[in-house]
């Protein structure tokens, strides 16, 4: 009787296994659309950017292949691409980034593709981190570590800022936010977190990941309590507003630890953001 039972756990353990492995292959593509204006701007035109978004690859545990990628991705209109942090965390998985960083080159976004780096990254030491870099840079992925790049939208200035990994101490905002001129202020970062301390600090739209949406909820992410404050507010996921500002936490490609998923989907995200000049409601009347 013992036997039996003892059978009919480890079935019941491999089943439960081998379902939360197929909910890695499982990929939720969601949409936002985004047309906030701050409560003292008005939009003087309607111009979109549409920008993919990805974060949380972990190449070590991730089921989605270039192609898949490409074939879930290819009929949209990108505009760019944003990947925020945790690409791998090994050596070894460097090549593997390789044919999709090809990808994102094949589906050509207008404005290019630009990355920040995540905790996993750094667990790289100096020479391999370089290495990571040297072939994002290498294959068309702009990286971003506490700086501001702009790019032009119908006339309109969008500032691309990249602000290095909050989690391993490696944020400083006066750095990313260092010679900004006017315009769209677009953020990418890897842990949502940051948008705590971001209260004197303007951003029209922020892209993080790093919470993988819990990445197993059963029967609630409660390992994720120790991942920072807004885990506590109840915000792991999705779409959010803090001071008054949106961000948007994206549940990542990958997986971490093992390669499983209970409650929580692999995450693709188009965001259609209003990014028009603006005028003040004075200069506007």
């Amino acid at each position: 009787m013992k036997f039996f039972i003892l059978i009919l756990l480890i079935l019941l353990v491999w089943y439960f296994i081998y379902r939360a492995n197929k909910n890695t292959y499982v990929v939720n593509v969601n949409r936002v659309l985004v047309d906030n204006n701050k409560q003292n701007h008005v939009p003087t035109d309607k111009t979109k950017l549409h920008v993919l978004h990805l974060s949380d690859l972990h190449l070590e545990n991730l089921s989605i292949t270039p192609e898949d990628l490409y074939e879930r991705v290819k009929e949209e209109k990108i505009d760019l691409i944003a990947v925020t942090g945790d690409f791998l965390d090994r050596k070894r998985s460097i090549p593997k980034l390789i044919p999709y960083l090809q990808i994102f080159q094949k589906l050509n976004p207008t404005h290019g593709v630009y990355a920040v780096f995540g905790n996993h990254d750094y667990v790289l030491n100096k020479k391999h981190f370089q290495d990571l870099k040297k072939v994002l840079n290498e294959n068309g992925c702009k990286t971003l570590q506490n700086e501001n790049e702009s790019i032009f939208v119908n006339g309109n200035r969008v500032n691309i800022i990249g602000i290095d990994d909050f989690s391993t101490k490696r944020s400083n905002l006066k750095e990313s936010y260092s010679n900004l001129k006017d315009g769209y202020n677009l953020v990418l970062t890897h842990d949502p977190n940051l948008v705590l301390h971001m209260k004197e600090y303007d951003f029209d739209y922020l892209l993080s990941g790093h919470f993988h949406g819990g990445q197993i909820c059963y029967p609630k992410p409660y390992h994720l309590v120790k991942m920072g404050k807004l885990v506590r507010m109840n915000m792991i996921k999705g779409y959010h507003t803090h001071h008054g500002k949106p961000f948007y936490i994206n549940e990542g490609l990958g997986q971490t630890g093992v390669n499983i998923r209970v409650g929580s989907t692999p995450e693709i995200t188009f965001h259609e953001l209003t990014i028009g000049n603006v005028k003040t409601e004075k200069q506007a009347i």
